[in-house]
Parts: C-alpha cells; structure tokens; sequence
C-alpha cells in the first residue's frame, strides 16, 4: 500500500512532499514538530518497527492462549490501527497507526500459519500451509488497485479509501477465526487430548474417531510432543540451538528469512516509483497500473507453485527460483545500464519485463515454501518461538533493507543492481549445500527427519518416550 500511496500527488502534498534520506528513530517520530522532510523512508519502514515490538511476546501468546485467540487478538490491534491511519489528520497519528498495523501484525502472523499446518489434512497440508503466505497478494492486489481507482480523487479521501480498505483481511479473521477449531497440537499439549481427537475425527474423517488415519495421526502427536517434552523440559529460547538437530534448522530458517527480503525484490516491492522514476516512467497513472498488474501477476504464480509444490519438491523449487532471479535480475541491471547510459526508451520497457520475469521466478519459491517450510521443519514446543525468530529476521532485514535501498538506488544507479546479482549467486550455493527436502512426510515427521532417522522411525511408530529420549541422545551425539 506504501508503494501506491507514494505516487498519489494528495498524499505527496498532505504529507508536504516527503522525501528520501537517512532519518533515525527519534527524529522521525518528532519530525511533524520541526519538519516534514525525509519521512517517505520512515513511513515504509515503521510498519516493520511495530512488527519488532511485538515479537517478545507473540510466541508466548500463541503457546498460552492458542492459536485462534491470538489471531482474534492481533486483527483487533490491527483494526483499530486502520481506523487511526483512516482518520490521521498528523504526521504523528500517521506514524501511531502504522505501527500499530505491524505490532497487531506480528501476533496474527505468528499464529496463523501454525493453526492452518497443525490443523490441515495430511495430503493438503502443504499446498495449504503454501497458499497461506501465496494469498499475501491478494491483499496487495486490494491495495495497488485502491490506489489505482482512487489517484483521481481531489481530496483526502485518495489516500483514506485504500487506508480504509486494509482493514479487511483483519476485520474478516476478527469475524470469524473464533469459529475455526483449534489446533489439535496445541490442545495435546495443554492435555485436551479428547478434544483433541474429536477435531481430528471431525476434519479429516468425517467424525469417525476410530478412523485408522485419525488414530495414526492422534498417536503421532502425543508422541511426538512427549518425546519433544522429554528430551527439551526447557523449551525456552536458548533451545533453539541447544542441539546440532536444531541448529540445522536455524540455520535454514534464518536463511530463508534474510533471502526473502535480500535478493532484489525489496527494492522493487517497496521502491518501484523510484525505479520507474530512474527508467522514465514518470507518471503516476502508468506507475500506478504497472504496481496493480504486477500484484495480480505474483498472486497467479504464487498460488501455481503452492499446489505443485508436493509434486515438485521444495529443493527443486528453491534452486529453480534462486537460478532464474540471478538470470533474470543480471538483466534488468544491463537494460537498467542501457537506458542510464544512452536513455534508450526500449531499454527502459525491458526493465519493465523483467521485473515481472523477475517476480515469477521469486514466488515459485519465496513466496509460497519460505512460512511452510518453516513451520513444517520446527517440532511443536519450538514452533512458535522458531517462527518469532523467521518473522524477527525479516523485520531486522526489511528494516535495514527499506532504509539502504533508495539511498544507494539514488547514488548508484544501475550499478546496485549488480550487488543483488552477486548475493543472488550466494544464495544459490547456500541453498544447494544446506536445503534439506522434506516432500511426503507428515508434520512429525518432518520435524524429526533433523534430529536423526531413528528418532524419525520411533516417532513415525508411536515409540516410548524412554525409548525415543536414548535414540534421540544418541542421534545427537553422532550427528
């Protein structure tokens, strides 16, 4: 939305035509007492900055009350961030409700994606847990195209409307995510085991408890979180990397968090009216309607590769991805180069097609696997913290991304392109070396795959917890 409010000329003008530059913290939030210059930047980043505050606690909220009443929780900090943005007659009410959106922001996408994968049918649960974070786009649709509809209203409302308007993924999860059933994990842990089953039963067997998949599954869990509970009694935060099983896990997880927002698309996802400013689409209709046909674009790609992705893999999907972004982003930085060098309009056009070539080649992967793969590789005690730690990484990077980006856009040109395409190449090797695949596994299994094949096998076959504790020391130990 940031993006599209950016080349509207009444929020420019409402604003006093913020513009680029390097702003700490404490200036930006008393800048509406001295001056309006240099907010664009803290506008994009402070969403990310609430997001920050939030992490703390979000973990210990989807832990201790559920998944379902910290969704509720977040889209209500969320739609009360919306009517302030909606009604912001200050700089200072802009920036308290854009920090607002993203505290409310952690706590729902901390929960969200653990209820859907805990919740989902074995055979699904992949492509849904993928089509989660591939829906982002849809909200980014609703928000170029508002911009889009809305750039020729000569009032505020340009800008209010589509502020307006990002309040409805919150305000529908606050409708009706208290009418969602709650994961059966979470309620294994805090001892519902027949409540429990009867929500397995009901979802995936159509109420029939003795169904053999539901007792398969039923007894998979409470072994699993037994054997998690044995073996980590102290599932705090320094059991994230108490072991070389969830080191590996870490590892990847904190990869893929920075990958996601390092590997060029920031700059274009944040900063595509600069871009475009730099390759002579000026205007803000043109500008406007390339954001909308992008966001539509992503959306259609994201949700191809999230129900392919089983059948696919995750590695191929990832390596495909990582290889076609370096391929695809080395030329927009030579038709970039082009269009610098002799402003040939055709080179400028061809920007444009690789950014969308661009954009498919990132959401085969880093759209739809980089939240699944995450939630699917952490077992349940360390899920909530573990994926706190995925969505901390990307603030940290989206933060330090959002305040780089137009700064060194701005003094290098074309030429910072050619950093991405060397980090790009990075990421191809990391992923080649350290992605561990994980198609046709169930949930526990996938989470057990990291700490050795025995402790997968005694998991897999519903072992003691005595038993699974000596294999899972064991496999430790060797690893």
């Amino acid at each position: 939305m940031m993006n599209g409010l950016q080349s509207l000329q009444q929020w420019q003008d409402d604003f006093n035509h913020p513009s680029k530059g390097r702003l700490g913290l404490l200036n930006a939030i008393q800048v509406s007492k001295v001056a309006f210059g240099h907010l664009r930047l803290f506008f994009t980043v402070l969403q990310n900055i609430g997001a920050l505050a939030g992490y703390p606690f979000a973990p210990y909220l989807s832990d201790g009350i559920g998944r379902r009443r910290t969704v509720f929780f977040g889209a209500t900090v969320m739609l009360i961030a919306t009517a302030l943005q909606t009604a912001s007659q200050s700089v200072g009410m802009f920036i308290g409700a854009r920090f607002l959106i993203g505290f409310g922001l952690t706590f729902a996408a901390n929960a969200a994606p653990m209820l859907v994968t805990e919740l989902a049918y074995p055979e699904y649960r992949s492509p849904l847990t993928s089509l989660y974070n591939s829906l982002w786009y849809s909200g980014a649709i609703i928000a170029a195209w508002a911009t889009y509809g809305t750039f020729r209203i000569n009032s505020t409302w340009a800008w209010r409307l589509p502020s307006l308007l990002q309040g409805i993924p919150a305000a529908l999860q606050f409708s009706l995510v208290l009418f969602c059933p709650e994961s059966p994990r979470w309620l294994v842990s805090r001892g519902r085991d027949a409540e429990a089953l009867r929500t397995l039963a009901y979802y995936h067997a159509d109420g029939d408890e003795q169904d053999p998949l539901v007792q398969y599954e039923f007894q998979e869990i409470k072994t699993a979180i037994e054997f998690d509970r044995s073996v980590a009694a102290n599932v705090g935060w320094k059991a994230l990397i108490a072991t070389r099983g969830n080191l590996k896990r870490m590892r990847i997880i904190v990869a893929l968090a920075f990958f996601s927002q390092w590997s060029g698309n920031g700059l274009i996802s944040y900063y595509l009216n600069e871009v475009f400013t730099q390759i002579g689409i000026t205007g803000s209709s043109t500008q406007l309607l390339i954001n909308g046909l992008l966001q539509v674009w992503n959306l259609f790609w994201a949700v191809l590769a999230a129900f392919m992705v089983n059948r696919l893999g995750r590695r191929f999907l990832f390596l495909t991805s990582a290889v076609l972004m370096t391929l695809f982003y080395t030329a927009q930085a030579i038709c970039f180069a082009e269009y610098s060098k002799h402003g040939v309009a055709a080179s400028g056009h061809a920007v444009v097609a690789f950014v969308f070539l661009f954009f498919a080649a990132y959401d085969i992967a880093f759209t739809p696997l980089i939240v699944s793969y995450t939630v699917e590789i952490l077992p349940f005690p360390l899920r909530a913290k573990g994926f706190n730690v995925f969505n901390f990484v990307i603030s940290v990077a989206l933060i330090f991304n959002q305040y780089v980006n137009p700064i060194a856009l701005a003094a290098l040109g074309w030429k910072y392109y050619l950093v991405y395409v060397c980090w790009l190449a990075v990421e191809f090797v990391f992923l080649w070396v350290f992605l561990v695949e994980t198609k046709n596994r169930t949930l526990e299994e996938t989470a057990a795959i990291f700490d050795g094949e025995d402790v997968l096998e005694k998991i897999a076959h519903g072992g003691t917890v005595r038993e699974t504790r000596d294999i899972y020391e064991k496999a430790d130990g060797e690893a």
